[in-house]
């Protein structure tokens, strides 16, 4: 539960600065936000495999 709060949160602030990042294009935003997307993408993928992982030993 906490992975997909994370990555949440890290995907829209990411888009939050991209569509900054775009106004300023000298500014080190655009990378920053990039950046977070992935760890958002990361976290949610994380959260998703774990739920797998569990629900398969559950049934078991």
């Amino acid at each position: 539960m906490i992975a997909r709060v994370v990555g949440i949160l890290c995907v829209a602030g990411g888009f939050m600065l991209g569509i900054q990042g775009l106004n300023q294009p000298d500014s080190p935003l655009l990378p920053t936000a990039l950046a977070l997307i992935v760890a958002g993408v990361i976290a949610q993928l994380f959260a998703l495999v774990r739920s797998w992982y569990l629900w398969a030993n559950r049934t078991q």
